[in-house]
C-alpha cells in the first residue's frame, strides 16, 4: 500500500476538502454518486447474463437497463432539505445560478 499512501500524502490538500463539509453533505456525496450507481447497474446486467450472442445484444441489454434505471432514480433523498440549506451556506448564490 505504499504507493497509495504516497499518492494520498502528495494530494492530501485536495483529498481532505471532502472533510470540510458537514456529515450530512458528505453522506449525500458518497451515497448518491450517479457514476457509481450506473456502473453498478451495468455490471449487474452483464454479470448475471454470462454470455451474449453478439455485441449488439449487450448494447441492447445495457440500453434497456439504462431506461429502467431512469425510472428508479427519481426518488427523494433522505435529509435533502437539511443538505440543501447547508449547501446554500457554503455556496450561496452559486447554487441558485442556472
Amino acid at each position: 500500500y505504499s504507493i497509495v499512501f504516497k499518492s494520498w500524502r502528495a494530494n492530501w490538500d485536495r483529498l481532505s476538502r471532502f472533510f470540510d463539509y458537514t456529515p450530512a453533505i458528505r453522506k449525500i456525496i458518497y451515497t448518491t454518486n450517479p457514476i457509481e450507481s450506473y456502473h453498478r447497474m451495468v455490471r449487474k446486467v452483464t454479470k448475471t447474463k454470462g454470455a451474449f450472442s453478439s455485441e449488439d445484444a449487450i448494447v441492447k441489454q445495457i440500453y434497456l437497463a439504462t431506461i429502467n434505471a431512469n425510472t428508479k432514480w427519481h426518488g427523494q433523498m433522505f435529509g435533502w432539505s437539511t443538505v440543501r440549506t447547508e449547501l446554500m451556506n457554503y455556496f450561496g448564490d452559486r447554487l441558485l445560478k442556472k
